[in-house]
């Protein structure tokens, strides 16, 4: 937010009734509350501190009208962006999970296996469906992010497979 436009701010909050105004633009937010006592400071980024401390208790025919403050709120950056090498098998529907084809079966997959592209990785049971789920890609299971016969979310992650 450009300093003018702060400055615009904190008129509107002196001049009307309000005590606190909170405002976000461009991933920053400014918030300005009306007080008697201000202290500025300059932060990293280009960005203004504006703190208020508490008045000291005074009678009340010498408070003089009050003065308004600006706090700056870091919004934080995204999540990093993951790994390039490492895909992420996405549950397709909601329903239940299986790692295997019936409960006494092995599991179609382990961590650390080998996969192939078009290789079931696992069933998703929906309304009484069995929907097989294969791989994507060719590489190695590195994580199985859900529980055997756990109920599982639309877009949710299954596995983790390193690329290879």
């Amino acid at each position: 937010m450009k300093p003018k436009e702060i400055q615009k701010l904190i008129e509107l909050v002196e001049k009307s009734d309000i005590s606190e105004l909170e405002v976000s633009r461009w991933g920053r937010r400014v918030r300005i509350t009306k007080s008697s006592t201000v202290s500025v400071a300059k932060s990293s980024a280009d960005s203004v501190v504006i703190s208020s401390t508490p008045p000291p208790i005074r009678p009340l025919s010498a408070i003089t009208a009050p003065v308004a403050s600006v706090e700056t709120i870091e919004i934080p950056a995204p999540a990093k962006a993951p790994d390039q090498n490492v895909f992420e098998v996405k549950s397709p529907m909601v329903g239940t999970f299986y790692r295997a084809p019936a409960p006494d079966a092995t599991p179609y997959v382990q961590v650390g296996d080998i996969v192939s592209q078009n290789q079931v990785l696992c069933i998703i049971e929906a309304m009484k469906l069995m929907n097989e789920i294969e791989s994507e890609v060719r590489g190695r299971i590195i994580e199985i992010s859900v529980e055997n016969a756990r109920p599982v979310e639309y877009n949710q992650v299954l596995f983790k497979i390193e690329k290879l």
